[in-house]
């Protein structure tokens, strides 16, 4: 079930945040990703509209928007893969929006594939100083 983000979610919402990043970007050191948890909680989760997918009452995965346009994060716990969670979430966004981007670390291959299966389509890219690694942009549009 997708719904709404409650602040409730949000110790398992930065569990499963943490836990999944740090996965997808084994080439980018796991301390970094420790370093931004409070970022994300106090400054981009609470900015974001975001949606959770529930099941048996564990939180599987979530999407959270930034900006009405820019998905800051899209993520599903690694037991719950291939079992079209993303592709529920990312549907919820493109309802509520007539365009969507987002970054992805040209490195995570898994999330690429993953986009350009939803529609997405790169519009550039972009070194990450940070990270050390190239972003790319993507970008969906309705219709």
């Amino acid at each position: 079930m997708i719904r709404p983000l409650l602040p409730a979610d949000m110790p398992a919402l930065l569990a499963l945040w943490l836990d999944s990043t740090t996965r997808a970007h084994p080439f980018i050191r796991a301390g970094y990703w420790r370093e931004s948890l409070p970022l994300v909680r106090d400054e981009y989760l609470p900015q974001a509209r975001s949606w959770v997918d529930e099941r048996d009452g564990v939180i599987t995965g979530f999407i959270s928007v930034l900006m009405d346009q820019f998905v800051g994060a899209v993520f599903v716990a690694p037991r719950y893969h291939r079992q079209g969670i993303g592709r529920g979430l990312m549907a919820q966004a493109k309802r509520c929006y007539p365009v969507l981007s987002l970054e992805v670390y040209r490195l995570n291959r898994a999330a690429c594939h993953f986009y350009y299966r939803q529609d997405f389509r790169e519009i550039g890219q972009a070194f990450n100083a940070e990270t050390g690694h190239v972003l790319l942009t993507l970008q969906w549009r309705a219709g």
